[in-house]
């Protein structure tokens, strides 16, 4: 087991660890149960299972992305896409990128997205990112008001081009 670090939680421990194959599953239970994500993601079709499967290959075969989770007791409790993305603006600075962020509803207001937050800055700082960003829905204000806590400035207008 790839263990990226050990939080304790309200006398509950909980592994910060890179995904698996087999935790797939639970991994897209987790998107599917959010407000967003239950009308785009979900395993209802081998077609759909084979189509996440081909993505964990290439994520895990990316040495540019770690496919977190995070796992108690309870099995998989969270779970998040932190890339690496170089770039030519800020002198040439490299970035992270988190994506996939998502924590059991089980698991919200006990200090779980903070700590999992906290480990992937850190982890941007020692790989020399400049910096942190994210994308988030503008329907998730309470995701907003929570990302600003962490100290996220909302600078920039995000567009999308759905294909």
């Amino acid at each position: 087991m790839d263990v990226l670090k050990t939080l304790d939680l309200d006398s509950s421990s909980v592994v910060l660890r890179r995904a698996r194959a087999d935790d797939l599953p639970a991994i897209v239970d987790l998107m599917a149960a959010d407000q967003l994500g239950a009308g785009r993601d979900g395993i209802r079709t081998p077609a759909d299972l084979a189509a996440y499967q081909e993505a964990f290959r290439a994520i895990d075969a990316d040495p540019a992305q770690i496919l977190m989770v995070a796992e108690s007791g309870h099995g998989i409790v969270a779970t998040m896409q932190l890339s690496f993305i170089p770039g030519l603006s800020r002198r040439g600075a490299w970035r992270a990128q988190l994506e996939a962020v998502r924590v059991h509803e089980a698991y919200r207001d006990r200090g779980l997205g903070a700590a999992i937050f906290g480990w992937a800055i850190d982890e941007a700082r020692q790989r020399g990112c400049a910096l942190v960003q994210l994308t988030t829905d503008k329907s998730r204000t309470g995701a907003h008001r929570f990302y600003e806590r962490l100290g996220f400035v909302a600078s920039h207008e995000g567009m999308k081009l759905a294909l």
